[in-house]
């Protein structure tokens, strides 16, 4: 047995003692804020776990009607959102819970109540599952001044979110956070079951080689998003064409585009005027994401941080990525302004 190499791995630095790091560089915390995170994580393991077992649920009767208890087996991504409910509710911090399974937002009892407000998708891309392609949770934080919380509290603008975060759910376990001073990425052990830090500071490049975008939907795009894509694809300044890549789960899309650099689009259309993506809990946290890592996004109008939603499932285009490619976009969009 190589004691020396079991040594080591207990010097690794795990999620836990990543933040507990960062919660000691303000002196006046209580810890609130760790033990949110720390019941976050525990719900991204515990869907890790259920997401890993999907396959065989139908082979091995866990999955459909019901189970030999009598016990109603749950689709994953009920199952996934009860399971961050249940999470946060129970960490005794949270006052508003916004999810994307919940028509409306979950108002959490006096007893229980604390100062954080979470939005959240429970399991983005969750009609890929069967094909065995990357899913993920998605999740921002904010602050509420007040424990009397109401609706407005969790229709604040990206700007003021603490931190935000996704985790993947693909040939490992990946999760990535952000709590507003860079970004940092930790891949589950499951030999351990700790996130372990394995992409520290993450920087999107400035430029990037991949856009990713549903091309299906080409008929629908407007002038400044046609022409961008056709730029992609037939460069006039003798470059290089950019490769297309887009599976259809913005965790996977924008995780690549990340750590690859590129952009990500899911513009607005005729089809769907007001964009697809939700702002408080797709457009938001993943802008937050690509903004601290140097990169840019933009709703087509203006900095998708920028924007006051007025729903808690309103939607809005997004264009995020690699600082110069949502630059080169946002000049089109300028220009097309100007000739109306």
């Amino acid at each position: 047995m190589d004691h020396a190499a079991d040594a080591h791995r207990t010097d690794l630095m795990t999620i836990t003692r990543f933040v507990l790091n960062e919660q000691s560089k303000h002196p006046d915390s209580k810890g609130d804020f760790s033990i949110l995170l720390n019941n976050i994580v525990l719900g991204c393991k515990f869907v890790c776990s259920a997401v890993n077992k999907a396959g065989l649920a139908k082979l091995i009767g866990l999955a459909g009607d019901t189970n030999v208890q009598g016990e109603e087996q749950k689709k994953l991504d009920v199952l996934s959102n009860e399971v961050f409910v249940k999470a946060l509710i129970s960490s005794g911090r949270t006052c508003i819970l916004v999810s994307e399974e919940d028509e409306e937002a979950t108002f959490v009892s006096p007893p229980l109540r604390g100062k954080y407000c979470v939005v959240f998708d429970p399991l983005d891309g969750s009609s890929n599952i069967d094909c065995g392609v990357s899913i993920g949770t998605i999740f921002g934080i904010y602050l509420v001044n007040d424990l009397e919380a109401t609706i407005d509290d969790a229709l604040q603008p990206g700007k003021n979110m603490l931190a935000a975060g996704y985790c993947m759910y693909g040939s490992s376990c990946m999760l990535v956070l952000s709590t507003g001073n860079g970004v940092n990425g930790f891949t589950l052990d499951p030999s351990l079951g700790e996130f372990i830090l394995t992409h520290p500071d993450i920087k999107i490049p400035k430029t990037g080689k991949i856009y990713s975008v549903n091309e299906g939907n080409a008929k629908n795009w407007d002038g400044p998003t046609a022409k961008y894509i056709e730029n992609c694809k037939f460069p006039k300044d003798g470059s290089s064409p950019k490769s297309l890549r887009y599976v259809g789960s913005m965790v996977a899309d924008v995780h690549r585009t990340l750590l690859y650099g590129g952009i990500f689009l899911y513009p607005a259309d005729r089809k769907s005027p007001n964009g697809k993506l939700r702002v408080l809990y797709e457009v938001f946290p993943m802008s937050f994401l690509i903004e601290q890592a140097g990169g840019q996004a933009f709703t087509g109008k203006i900095r998708a941080l920028d924007l006051v939603p007025k729903k808690i499932h309103e939607r809005s285009p997004i264009f995020l990525g690699s600082y110069e490619d949502v630059e080169e976009i946002k000049e089109l969009y300028a220009a097309a302004q100007n000739q109306i």
